[in-house]
């Protein structure tokens, strides 16, 4: 769990929340190249989430992979498919439907 002042992120809620920040693994892609980059995810848009890793900024396209998050000690995998909106819509969807 990642807690700050004001929201809490855990790996049932994180689909909803900011991913910017969050350390990442590719565990699984269509393009084998990919499986097994981590990094920090410094950007990401409706259908790539960017990662730095070291010091290089790969694209990686969500409806093709499967991502682990690390939220504080804890992990978090998400498949991609699921996180196919703009970080602004993706927040508002899940929310709604949350509740």
């Amino acid at each position: 769990m990642l807690k700050t002042e004001h929201y809490c992120i855990t790996p049932g809620n994180i689909m909803a929340h900011e991913l910017i920040g969050l350390d990442v693994k590719v565990l699984r892609s269509t393009d084998q190249s990919r499986k097994g980059i981590m990094g920090k995810v410094v950007d990401e848009t409706k259908n790539v989430i960017i990662i730095e890793t070291n010091g290089i900024e790969k694209k990686i396209p969500k409806n093709e992979s499967e991502f682990e998050f690390m939220i504080g000690k804890e992990k978090a995998v998400v498949s991609g498919k699921k996180i196919l909106y703009t970080p602004e819509q993706r927040a508002k969807v899940l929310w709604r439907n949350a509740q």
